[in-house]
């Protein structure tokens, strides 16, 4: 896909990317497989099996994640998409996605801490004084500190404007911080000798609601005056017990408890929302990213058992003394396989053609197109790979019957670590309701239009190959639905308002993924298509064929979904946001 359908060698032309070429992107992409294979995928197991404890008031974690962290330092990982100015080596996001994508296949649970750490950094970065950055991206991303994003509070979940943490000026350069936050991914842990949070508060007087939200540095160790470390005023009150992802420790912080919690301010106040939106959408996309790369080992374990296991015979063979056959020989196990097989390869697509986009917008070719369609996917590119993956590696159980319910195999571990990603960095309803509330009708509806525009491409290319006029014609009418079915809910909301308007949000936002990646497939397929005219080798034939089955099957068993959810949303008449709520009550 790097190469052949998104063409990654082409942004060596502009400037920024021109001392890379397609040499250093395999050395690039060679390097993170054998990390991926060589380090994290022996532990992903072990790491479920013995999680990270809470000791001594901090979580205690395998001695690994140090060297991990380390390592990423070393090789440059964490800010390679750095300008050369600031340290980084302008690799392009096409490039780092990809890698990104292997490391979460080999264990997700140790790809938190420096996803988080890049985050944290990237926000001084871009919104935090000299001072700041002085003080602490060298260390970050050396490797040496690590970074985390604590926005949830007891009170505020998905509601961010009802965050209560408060933060008092005290003249002297930083602010004294208050409050309690929750379910903070790698919260405070000995994998670093010290853990820069990106805290929100509320400055003592700023106004009420998200207007009155900034964001802070709160360091586990501050700096003082003579330039040593000493320990700020921040309690790991403990770790949470999960079902799964549970070699990524989730912690309860207390900041303040004696009343000396130092914050240091971030960009100018009551802007904190605003910037941290920054580091959310970047974890938003490496949610997406990482479920498809669960959802992508748990398919491949399905695809190995499944070739190996004999089970059964096939339907029209009557003879039982015959041969037992593989259970991929088996019409069912073909079906779970190719929806596998069109989740993972089409959500892949989606989280490429967004990092193209990105690296589209670093040039500054159309930046203001490219940021458009950048923000209008990424509520897709979260979503689809976390509530398919779900049912991806669900089928990826099912597949292995018996075992695949039993801890002999990795497939049921990919499953319990996957069920996070629907709810991590902004649930599924959230994503929805900022798709369909914000981002369609942003800019006057052009992040929209230039997404069906988009689409619409691939299309023209499409229909011009007569085997491709079907799913070229049926893409087509799906984007037309789509474009009915919005028409429908404006007219709701001008009727009857946000509540009924957003009741249905994500059963709209499942419908626009779901055309989404129809049309990563059939650029795929145009792919395949062409290579096949050529003279492949025997392997490149059948991976290519390979992808036009998966291609049929996605459009023949999935694209009709659109069909009916368009007549859900389009009949359900406010079913849900009008329903009176004690008619759940029982008695």
């Amino acid at each position: 896909m790097l190469y052949e359908v998104f063409n990654a060698e082409e942004l060596n032309q502009y400037e920024y990317f021109q001392d890379h070429s397609r040499e250093t992107f395999d050395m690039i992409l060679d390097t993170f497989y054998k990390i991926g294979s060589d380090f994290l995928y022996p532990l992903y197991q072990e790491l479920d099996k013995n999680p990270p404890q809470y000791v001594d008031g901090q979580a205690k974690v395998n001695p690994a994640y140090r060297e991990y962290m380390k390592m990423c330092g070393e090789v440059g990982w964490l800010n390679a998409n750095w300008s050369y100015d600031e340290g980084g080596q302008q690799v392009p996001t096409t490039i780092t996605m990809a890698c990104s994508f292997v490391l979460a296949a080999a264990n997700c649970g140790m790809t938190g801490f420096p996803m988080l750490t890049t985050g944290a950094a990237n926000l001084i970065r871009v919104f935090g004084s000299q001072e700041l950055k002085d003080c602490y991206l060298e260390k970050m991303m050396a490797g040496e500190w690590q970074g985390t994003m604590a926005l949830t509070e007891p009170g505020a979940g998905s509601s961010l404007a009802d965050i209560a943490s408060t933060a008092e000026d005290t003249g002297k350069g930083y602010y004294k911080i208050k409050g309690q936050k929750i379910f903070i991914s790698c919260g405070d842990t000995d994998a670093t000798d010290n853990t820069i949070h990106l805290m929100l508060a509320r400055i003592k007087g700023a106004p009420a609601g998200v207007k009155g939200i900034s964001l802070f540095v709160v360091p586990k160790f501050r700096f003082i005056e003579d330039g040593s470390l000493e320990r700020n005023d921040i309690l790991c009150a403990g770790l949470e017990h999960k079902m799964g992802f549970k070699g990524s420790p989730i912690c309860t912080l207390n900041m303040g408890e004696e009343g000396d919690c130092w914050g240091y301010l971030v960009g100018e106040a009551n802007m904190g929302l605003a910037y941290m939106f920054q580091m959310m959408n970047e974890a938003r996309i490496g949610v997406g990213i990482a479920a498809v790369g669960k959802a992508t080992a748990a398919y491949y374990d399905a695809l190995e058992y499944t070739k190996q296991r004999l089970q059964g015979r096939k339907a029209n063979q009557k003879d039982p003394s015959s041969p037992q056959v593989p259970l991929i020989e088996h019409a069912d196990i073909k079906r779970m396989l190719l929806f596998q097989r069109a989740v993972c390869e089409g959500g892949l697509g989606l989280g490429l053609q967004l990092a193209k986009y990105t690296d589209l917008a670093e040039v500054g070719q159309d930046k203001e197109k490219y940021e458009l369609l950048i923000d209008f996917m990424v509520p897709m590119v979260k979503t689809f790979p976390a509530e398919y993956g779900i049912l991806s590696t669900s089928a990826a159980i099912q597949c292995l019957g018996g075992y695949g319910y039993c801890s002999d195999f990795p497939v049921e571990q990919h499953f319990r670590d996957i069920r996070i990603d629907p709810i991590h960095e902004g649930t599924t309803g959230i994503q929805a309701q900022d798709l369909l509330g914000r981002k369609s009708t942003m800019k006057k509806g052009a992040a929209y239009r230039l997404f069906m525009e988009e689409a619409g491409k691939t299309i023209a290319a499409a229909a011009v190959i007569p085997e491709f006029k079907l799913q070229a014609d049926t893409l087509a009418q799906g984007l037309q639905i789509m474009n009915d079915v919005a028409t429908y809910l404006f007219g709701v909301q001008k009727e009857k308002g946000a509540e009924e308007f957003l009741a249905d949000a994500t059963l709209y936002l499942e419908m626009v993924s779901l055309l989404a990646v129809g049309w990563q497939w059939l650029m795929q397929g145009i792919v395949a298509y062409n290579a096949l005219q050529g003279q492949p080798t025997q392997g490149d034939e059948r991976f290519y064929l390979g992808k036009l089955q998966t291609l049929k099957y996605f459009f023949t068993y999935e694209i009709p979904r659109v069909n009916s959810l368009a007549h859900v949303i389009k009949t359900s008449q406010g079913l849900t946001a009008n329903m009176d709520v004690s008619l759940f009550e029982e008695e």
